[in-house]
């Protein structure tokens, strides 16, 4: 069965040709301006700059972007409010009484602290986006053996995301039988269903450590994976473009910095 990956969707890039430690220098970069800005402005910039170019350049579906996006900012919109509420700082804008002990206050310093770490979150995410969507995990993983990474802390990692779609295609085909089969028809039946399944993986995946092991022992493994060292040209024309960037939003960072909305 089939479904489609952060992988699979990296595979398929326009921008696949481009080295991927370009990518991963424009990707951190972006993380770090984000997370380090005292102001919204960086933050929102660098965002609506990176999925256009996730979406425009890299040519990744808007839709797919657009649902993949709105998972962490959903979680990050419940932190944000409950900041709002806990700091209290500058003026006050609204309260609420709730009992004799506990009041809901709202006040500007509040709003400034929540606006900025949702911009951050939005900003940090799309730069982290950008990354698993433009770059394959194979050409991270090359890259990392030219960084002198050691070689075990590669293989571990290289062992366990090859695991992790093993899992997914299990999963999606036990839970399409069990849709087939009215599993989830109530709620009864959904934790039944749901904890069948959940059994049933944790037995698949340690067969599949066995069978992996086998495999590897038949095959003379002897503590060092061989790996394809497929790597793009190095690119100075799009490392000239990226630092160039990064040198801009760097700049707006500081020319913002304590900036606030109130």
């Amino acid at each position: 069965m089939y479904f489609e990956t952060l992988e699979d969707i990296a595979q398929t890039s326009a921008i696949r040709t481009v080295a991927p430690s370009i990518k991963w220098l424009l990707g951190l970069g972006a993380i770090l301006l984000s997370v380090s800005s005292t102001s919204i402005i960086a933050p929102l910039l660098i965002a609506v700059s990176m999925s256009l170019v996730t979406i425009f350049i890299a040519k990744t579906s808007a839709k797919f972007y657009g649902y993949l996006l709105m998972i962490p900012v959903g979680f990050a919109i419940f932190s944000v409010v409950v900041i709002m509420f806990i700091r209290i700082s500058g003026d006050i804008l609204w309260t609420l009484p709730i009992g004799s002990f506990f009041t809901l206050t709202l006040s500007t310093g509040g709003i400034d602290e929540g606006l900025l770490v949702l911009a951050r979150v939005f900003g940090g995410m799309c730069s982290l986006f950008f990354v698993a969507l433009t770059i394959p995990f194979t050409e991270s993983f090359v890259l990392a053996k030219k960084c002198r990474i050691p070689d075990f802390l590669i293989e571990l990692t290289m062992f366990i995301y090859r695991s992790i779609f093993i899992l997914l295609e299990r999963a999606s085909t036990i839970y399409t039988t069990q849709v087939m089969r009215l599993g989830y028809s109530s709620p009864h039946e959904a934790i039944n269903s749901f904890g069948m399944m959940a059994g049933s993986l944790f037995i698949s995946s340690l067969e599949a450590g066995e069978h992996l092991s086998m495999a590897m022992d038949a095959r003379c493994y002897d503590g060092k994976f061989a790996m394809l060292e497929a790597y793009p040209d190095f690119s100075f024309k799009a490392l000239g473009f990226v630092t160039l960037y990064l040198c801009g939003m760097g700049v707006i960072v500081v020319l913002t910095a304590g900036w606030t909305v109130w």
